[in-house]
């Protein structure tokens, strides 16, 4: 069996070329849709990050603005460049990047910024929409997996999902997100993670893998059912080496894999731009 490629360049391409669509009605009101970004520290992978969210803007014709904070700075300063933000008719929607450095608290400067500007989806305010099915800025990274699936044809209702890995901006709100009584949900879903033992009893049940631990190599041929689809959200690197949580042996047994590079990464940069568009409509509204 040869899997599937789940094509996140592909998907990712198609979902901007739809954005460039609502782009083009905006710019009828004189609205440019706008994306801040603050980063603060040198985290060399957080810096990749930021930089291919700005050429996404400057490829979707969509205004940008790029904040660079030292890893010295104080929460205060921090908080400062938030209410700016907050207060910018040009910026419709921005991301604090995560992680910050030691001593910074990423949390209490996620709680400053406004819900509606919240382009990661992932103030309290709006998991808590997600939690109740209300619409809301949703956090890029599930809804990208989740619409990865449907795009590539894979059934998600009524079928069994197990997540590894718990963490805020993949685990958690996947989780509620593929839970919800919807067309492109309602599965049934469970979430493990390295603190559990014997993970491959979990997996082997799973029509669905989605391994977001980043734990280089986790999964194996031997923990997936064949003809399950196996998404790798979780990564790790070794220098400048992007590790995955899949190993490569998977696509072997797997009916769809997502690839190392050009799987989750685009449409998690693809939903961040639809959340700042779905903000600047909102703003014109």
């Amino acid at each position: 069996m040869v899997a599937i490629t789940l094509d996140g360049e592909l998907a990712a391409t198609e979902l901007k070329e739809s954005l460039k669509q609502r782009i083009a009605k905006l710019a009828e009101l004189s609205v440019i849709p706008g994306l801040g970004t603050i980063l603060v520290g040198d985290d060399g992978p957080s810096k990749n990050y930021i930089s291919m969210k700005h050429r996404d803007c400057k490829e979707l014709e969509m205004y940008s603005q790029e904040i660079t904070l030292p890893a010295d700075t104080s929460q205060h300063e921090i908080i400062e460049v938030v209410e700016a933000f907050n207060h910018d008719p040009q910026i419709h929607a921005f991301i604090i990047q995560y992680p910050f450095p030691d001593g910074l608290d990423y949390e209490s400067a996620l709680l400053e910024v406004l819900p509606h500007k919240d382009a990661d989806g992932l103030h309290p305010i709006n998991l808590g929409r997600l939690v109740q099915g209300i619409n809301a800025p949703l956090a890029c990274t599930p809804a990208g997996i989740q619409l990865l699936l449907e795009r590539f044809d894979v059934p998600i209702s009524g079928q069994h999902v197990v997540i590894i890995g718990r963490g805020l901006t993949i685990g958690r709100p996947l989780a509620n997100l593929l839970a919800l009584k919807r067309s492109n949900a309602n599965a049934a879903v469970t979430v493990i993670h390295t603190g559990v033992k014997n993970l491959a009893d979990y997996t082997r049940q799973a029509d669905i893998i989605v391994a977001a631990a980043g734990s280089p190599g986790m999964i194996t041929a031997d923990m997936v059912k064949p003809g399950a689809a196996v998404v790798a959200a979780g990564v790790s690197f070794d220098g400048k080496r992007l590790l995955s949580d899949v190993s490569d042996e998977v696509e072997e047994v797997a009916g769809w894999l997502s690839p190392r590079i050009g799987g989750v990464g685009p449409m998690t940069r693809a939903l961040l731009m639809q959340n700042t568009v779905s903000a600047a409509e909102l703003a014109a509204s």
